[in-house]
């Protein structure tokens, strides 16, 4: 994958607001590439993350599960990050889609 997608990606990235979420789908339609939402992932886990001013705990999957285990130093951390911005969960664990989900893209 080449590094002006990652770019691009973390572009649209850094447009979630605080206290919202977008899919990685979201993500890849936003950035004219529909069919690339897995790329995205990869970008994310390539991600600088807040030290490079890439809020990617803000990216979820589409049903609003969180990234697997190790993502964001550990389990339970994306959660704890989205938790700390207002965002809210669903008794089964997953990010209340229809409350928090970025409607810009």
């Amino acid at each position: 994958m080449e590094e002006g997608f990652f770019l691009r990606a973390y572009d649209v990235v850094r447009q979630v607001p605080k206290g919202r979420v977008a899919t990685y789908g979201q993500v890849a339609m936003a950035m004219g590439e529909p069919r690339k939402a897995r790329y995205v992932g990869f970008a994310m886990h390539s991600s600088p993350g807040m030290a490079g001013g890439v809020p990617c705990h803000r990216i979820v999957f589409a049903d609003g599960s969180l990234a697997p285990g190790g993502a964001f130093g550990g389990p339970g951390e994306q959660r704890r990050m989205l938790e700390a911005e207002g965002v809210g969960f669903l008794p089964n664990g997953k990010v209340d889609m229809r409350r928090y989900k970025w409607e810009a893209v």
